[in-house]
Parts: C-alpha cells; structure tokens; sequence
C-alpha cells in the first residue's frame, strides 16, 4: 500500500459519497427526460432533433459535427432517443454503486452532451450545462477499475479544487450577475415581492413566502446576497480555517433548500448540493458514514503526471468562462467589460462541448406572470380548457411539488408566455401535433379532454396570472387570481 497522503488522506470518503451522488443526480436527469424525449425530440415530437440535424449539416456542412457533437447523428428515432436516455440511466447506477466509474461516467456524459444538443432548447436550461461541467472533472476525480473496492487511489487534490472552483463559480456569479445586470429589483432588494408568484412552477410553500411582509423580503434578499457573493469565498480558506469553509457550505445548502421549497428547479438544487461535497472532508464526513477506505496504488507516474497536464488547461477554461458571464452581463447592462479575443477564441474551441460554462439565475427578475391556458374543441363553438399537469391552470389547483422531475414542456410554455411572438413556432407545433393525435406529445400535456378523439381545434388563451391575498383565498379557496388578455395569435386555427 502507497504511503497515505496528506490532504488525499482526507478526501477519500469525500471522493467516495461525490461521485455516488453525481451517479444519483444523472439517474434523476436521464429518467426524467427518457419519459419526455420523444415527444420533445422525437420524428413526431414537437422539435423533431432529425430534421434539426439536417438542416445544420445542409448549413455548415462537414463542420457541423463539430458544432454539434452527438450520436444522433446516426439516427434520432424515438427508440434511439429513448434508449440512449435509458442507457443513461443505467450507467448512471454503476457510477453509483462503484463499478466501471470512470467508463461509466466517461459515457453518461457524452450520451447527455448528445442529448442536450439534440434537444435543442428544451436541453438549454443551466442545470443541464451545469451537469456536463461537473462530469467532466467526475471523470477526472474517480478512481480507475472495473469493480468496487475499499482500496482505492489517493483522490487528486488538484482535481477537488477544480471541483470546488465550480461550486464558487455556480454561486459568486449567480450574485454578482444580478447585480451587474443593472436590474433595480435586485439592487433595492425588492425581487422576492415577485420572485415567487413568477417563477415558472412554483410550490404550495411559495405561496405562504409571497405573503410574508415586503420587509421580510428585502431581509431574505440581503441573506441571499451574503450567501452568494460571501459564502464562495470562504470555500479556499487554508486548511487551520476549515470550520469556517463548512460555514460557508452550510450557508450554500440552506440557501438551495430554501429555493427547493419554495420552487421546483429540476435537479438544480441536488446538483448544487452535491458540488458542496468535495469542499468537505472526511472529518466531517466520516461522522455520518461509517465506512473505511484505504489508500492503494497511485498508478503508473505517466498517469498521473497525465492528470496534471489537464488540471491548469481547465482552471484557465473555467476561469475564461467566468470572466465571460461577467463581461456579457455588464455589457448587457451598458457596461465597457469584455474577454480578451485570445480567450474568446479558446472559449469558442470548446463551446460545443458545453462543459465549460458560466451561470446566473434570475439575473433579471420577472415582475408580471402572463400564462397561456390551452383550450380545446371538437366544433370550434364550446371549448374545453386542456389541463397541463404541472403549470397553473386552474385557480384553485395548489401549485405542487414535482422536482426533481423536470416538465420541459412546461418550462419552455413559461418563456413562451414572456414572448408570445418569439413562442409562435411551440404553440403552433403543439397544436399540430395535438390535432393529429400525437400519443408522445400528449403524454407530455396531460389527459385528453375529449378522450375519445383529437381536438379539431386549439386555441391559446393569454392570462395574467397572480396569487391571492390571504384574505381572498379565505373567501374563495383559490391559490391563484388570473384576468383575461386576449388569444394568441389569431393564425393559430
């Protein structure tokens, strides 16, 4: 056995519980989406991911492979796309349960590069980038070998610090970006007056957290700010200090619960959570798992050194990254700020890999929830309303949990309710494939109201949505108040 080093001495457990958790987070991704793929992607889905592909390879030619880098390439039928999501979901299991790791994360990731370039922009959420950046250093960190066993080699901590490096970036910049971004609800700390009631599916406890008073709101605003832009940087402090990185942990999980409860983002939320594992050790721990992990052989010297070589070509793409997401915020905002052109073009070299990323949520906030409530009809005289399973429709149906499932459909409706004219093109889709009777996308919105047969028609009725005082929801028992804007638009039949 290799003399135990003295920080990979710490980080054995650490490594261990990361990467079964990184196995759990693509299990959540990949059987999500298998249930969804072939009506978002698939020849009869509402994006088909054939046709797109075409159109891209008739565009750019042979370049278009590198641009868009996927299997699907050779063919995205529904069975196509519904296996590689399930083979995901299987390579997801043995990540977790330790066998073939590196192999095994090696292909969950290039079937969810695959699929995120197939999706098109049902695939373009942060989470789904945020989960290729993570894979990638996954892959770096976990332990080469075809089985599970209690000697494993020493955890690089090179690696664990780019790992680190990420969670500070996920979180420094979803901060700082709304901040520069010049958005005044997030300078006066009035964002979370609407924040809850707008954002795209929120909970039943979201509705208690929009009646707090506007006080409490502006109090909850400046913690988050804290735990944004002061939390990331406790994660480097030396090792002596260590008690003042798990405070900063402990900040950056009560700060995603928080949002959890109060919103359903997917697996957004868990992935976070388990980024802020490798700023942890195993002294903290191997007080709640019990198990011992031995230190074996590091591998031959050329593998190793080969591991170095990758780590500082990493830190200066996601640095490059994070400078980049400062610079188009600012400027966005009327700001002078940019990336110098060597490192635009290093980030360009590598952008279709998706894997090297810059983040920030909500970096302006919306301020009004208009909502589009699909209705049916069999003679275009009575129309029945078509109740998706996750949106707010009805006023009095509590908003739900459902994360970390992640509805695309209904999330992609959501921007489309912010843009109705950019959202033309979904809408119409949609209607189509619901009046031909579409199996795959109907799954995706719900039950059928006529049962028996298609709608001969669809139309979009165009809401503004509120949630109700508590004085009006004693009256009515309604979660929601909407008014009626008008149908969109007329040349949808």
């Amino acid at each position: 056995m290799a003399e135990p080093d003295s920080v990979a001495d710490h980080l054995q457990l650490t490594r261990w519980l990361f990467l079964r958790l990184v196995g759990l987070v693509y299990a959540v991704a990949f059987a999500s989406l298998a249930v969804q793929v072939a009506g978002l992607i698939g020849p009869s889905g509402l994006t088909p991911a054939g046709p797109y592909l075409e159109r891209a390879h008739a565009m750019y030619g042979g370049s278009a492979y590198r641009m868009l880098p996927t299997v699907f390439w050779l063919g995205a039928g529904d069975t196509a796309l519904t296996l590689a999501a399930w083979t995901g979901v299987v390579l997801a299991i043995l990540i977790t349960a330790g066998v073939a790791t590196r192999a095994a994360l090696a292909g969950a990731w290039l079937l969810y590069l695959s699929l995120s370039v197939a999706g098109q922009d049902f695939l373009s959420f942060q989470w789904d980038a945020l989960l290729l950046e993570t894979g990638v250093l996954a892959f770096l960190w976990g332990p080469s070998g075809w089985r599970p066993r209690r000697e494993l080699p020493p955890p690089s901590p090179l690696i664990r610090w780019l790992l680190v490096f990420l969670l500070f970036k996920l979180m420094f910049l979803s901060g700082a970006t709304k901040l520069l971004s010049g958005d005044p609800t997030w300078r006066q700390l009035t964002a979370l007056d609407y924040h809850f009631e707008t954002q795209p599916l929120p909970t039943w406890i979201g509705w208690y957290a929009h009646q707090l008073p506007a006080s409490v709101h502006r109090i909850q605003t400046a913690i988050m700010f804290a735990i944004e832009l002061g939390a990331p940087w406790l994660l480097f402090v030396p090792d002596r200090f260590r008690r003042l990185r798990y405070t900063g942990v402990g900040g950056l999980v009560l700060l995603q619960a928080g949002i959890a409860l109060t919103g359903n983002y997917g697996f957004f939320n868990l992935l976070a959570v388990v980024l802020c594992v490798p700023a942890l050790d195993d002294r903290v721990i191997g007080r709640w798992l019990p198990l011992r992990l031995d230190s074996g052989w590091a591998g031959p010297p050329w593998h190793r050194a080969g591991q170095v070589a990758l780590v500082g070509p990493i830190a200066v793409l996601s640095a490059l990254s994070a400078w980049a997401e400062l610079a188009y915020t600012s400027a966005s905002a009327g700001g002078t700020s940019t990336v110098p052109e060597w490192g635009a073009t290093l980030l360009g070299w590598v952008a279709p890999f998706r894997s090297f990323n810059g983040y920030g949520l909500f970096r302006v906030m919306t301020t009004e929830r208009p909502e589009i409530v699909m209705e049916a009809s069999l003679d275009s005289t009575h129309w029945t309303p078509w109740r998706l399973r996750y949106k707010p429709g009805p006023v009095t149906r509590a908003p739900a949990f459902v994360e970390p499932y992640h509805p695309r459909l209904d999330w992609q409706l959501w921007f489309a309710a912010l843009d109705p004219m950019r959202g033309v093109p979904l809408l119409q889709a949609l209607s189509e494939r619901l009046r031909a009777g579409a199996p795959a996308v109907t799954a995706l919105v719900g039950p059928n109201p006529f049962r028996a047969a298609a709608p001969r028609f669809i139309r979009f009725a165009y809401y503004d949505y509120r949630f109700t005082t508590w004085s009006e929801r004693r009256k009515t028992g309604a979660w929601w108040v909407r008014e009626l804007r008008g149908y969109l638009p007329a040349s949808l039949p």
